[in-house]
């Protein structure tokens, strides 16, 4: 679990099951340039750990974010410090804050259509190969 406590590191935190979830992770790996983010499955036994302070039945609710001062961030929340830390992000990052709702509201419409957003991916209808 060293490598989950670099203080230089941020934690994201996702759905390993879900296929829409792998390739988003996918894309914002590849955005890190700087690799300042870890990925971790929520499932994953340092995930218990690492987000103690959220029930055991809210942790698959959502994703989440754990930044290098290790608060941790959940669902809309966690887009603007995860943003803030990708190249040219920070726009997008200003402008999560300001519309806290709408943002929550997208989060929310993306997760409840994961499944079908995953077997888009799989069928080819959208994303690339490179990610599966």
């Amino acid at each position: 679990m060293s490598g989950h406590r670099d203080p230089g590191k941020s934690i994201l935190f996702y759905d390993a099951d879900c296929s829409f979830c792998r390739w988003c992770v996918a894309k914002v790996l590849t955005w890190d340039r700087n690799r300042l983010i870890i990925p971790l499955a929520i499932t994953a036994a340092d995930s218990k750990l690492l987000l103690a302070n959220i029930e055991p039945d809210r942790r698959l609710a959502s994703w989440h974010f754990r930044d290098r001062s290790g608060t941790v961030f959940s669902a809309g929340a966690a887009f603007a410090p995860l943003l803030r830390l990708l190249p040219g992000g920070s726009p997008l990052a200003a402008l999560a804050p300001r519309f806290p709702g709408g943002v929550e509201r997208a989060y929310r419409v993306v997760a409840r259509n994961r499944g079908t957003l995953g077997a888009l991916l799989r069928s080819g209808a959208i994303g690339d190969d490179k990610y599966r």
